[in-house]
């Protein structure tokens, strides 16, 4: 626990990242040691200047690193270590993989196959039907979908691996004392009891524009595969791609049509060779050479026959069944709930297999 405290300072030590901790870390023997050093040895560590010895000889760090501690310990957080057998293997090796990993849920991190995907904020139609079509042909074998928990293809990846029984971890830009988006409160809880939520960033870390691209890192290190549904060229994905061509992982992308902006940046990483062309999920797992275990049949969404509504379940139930399919907008308009409580019951009712989401934001009853 004492090598934990001061792990966790050395994050929060200013002007120090994973690549330069863990230089101090060989040179001084342990992360104690780093705070215990004398400056003048401190100094002579190749580029270690007085900006970082002051920064290791301001108490704040320790200060900070003990209120994490306080606070993991009470919400039930694993702190993962590179020591630690939890710590996710295929990121480990990595020199700017993050010192502490804090991880909630239930999920395997080292499972047998890992699967990022991603795209744009905005997903449209046909990103949720390729979305789905993977992720239902991924649920034949043994997988661990990653993806960063925020609007469009992250949540539609979290959603529909939850619909298909496959475990699917979120990994935040900030720290786990919030969720953002807020609107995927719901999701995230769901997520704690067959995946989890990852983060590097202590609690208190809100999610700064910068913290997204060190997000993207881990998604893209921690997988086997690194998956691109849609995305605007520039988009935030293409960060992911390109850390994962960095880290020599297989990167693959859906091509769109000429000229469509959600799929400009698939055909520009498949252009200029930094992607593979998929069209199917089958063509994903034939060029990763995946065998489906023995046995596994295809998941399919659990419908119960005797289904147990809450009251606003039930009245958003008849309503979707008295006009067959509906639109979100419709339905908060006539039900007067408010598009965080609308999406909360028709997630809940999507896990129930009663509804399912069709193409332009509009739901009909499946049972």
């Amino acid at each position: 626990m004492n090598d934990l405290l001061y792990l966790i300072a050395l994050t929060q030590t200013e002007n120090i990242g994973p690549i330069i901790a863990k230089q101090l870390i060989g040179y001084c023997g342990g992360a104690e040691a780093v705070f215990k050093e004398k400056p003048s040895r401190l100094l002579k560590i190749p580029g270690i200047g007085m900006q970082t010895v002051s920064g290791l000889k301001n108490k704040d760090s320790i200060t900070k690193a003990e209120k994490e501690l306080h606070f993991i310990q009470k919400e039930n957080i694993k702190a993962l270590v590179q020591s630690d057998s939890l710590y996710p293997g295929r990121l480990k090796h990595f020199p700017d993989s993050p010192l502490v990993l804090f991880f909630k849920g239930e999920a395997d991190l080292n499972t047998e196959h890992v699967v990022s995907i991603v795209g744009t904020r905005s997903i449209s139609s046909y990103g949720k039907q390729l979305t789905e079509q993977l992720i239902q042909h991924l649920a034949e074998f043994e997988v661990l979908v990653i993806s960063g928990l925020a609007y469009g293809v992250d949540s539609a990846a979290h959603r529909v691996s939850l619909l298909n029984d496959i475990p699917t971890v979120g990994v935040l830009g900030h720290g786990l004392d919030r969720i953002y988006p807020a609107e995927n409160k719901s999701l995230a809880a769901k997520m704690l009891t067959k995946g989890g939520l990852l983060t590097e960033f202590c609690s208190n870390t809100k999610p700064d524009r910068q913290n997204f691209p060190m997000r993207n890192r881990i998604v893209a290190g921690m997988s086997d595969a690194i998956v691109v549904i849609e995305t605007k060229s520039g988009g935030g994905s293409l960060i992911t791609a390109e850390f994962g061509n960095e880290y020599n992982k297989d990167v693959f992308a859906f091509p769109g049509k000429v000229g469509d902006e959600l799929s400009a940046g698939c055909n520009q990483l498949i252009k200029n060779h930094k992607a593979h062309l998929i069209e199917s999920g089958e063509d994903l797992t034939e060029m990763l050479r995946w065998e489906k275990p023995g046995n596994v049949r295809h998941k399919q969404v659990k419908k119960e026959l005797f289904v147990n509504f809450t009251e606003d379940e039930d009245i958003v139930v008849q309503m979707i069944r008295s006009k067959q399919k509906v639109n979100i907008d419709l339905l908060s308009h006539c039900l007067n709930f408010t598009p965080s409580q609308l999406a909360n019951i028709l997630l809940n009712l999507q896990f129930k297999g009663v509804v399912q989401e069709m193409p332009g934001k509009t739901y009909s009853i499946c049972i």
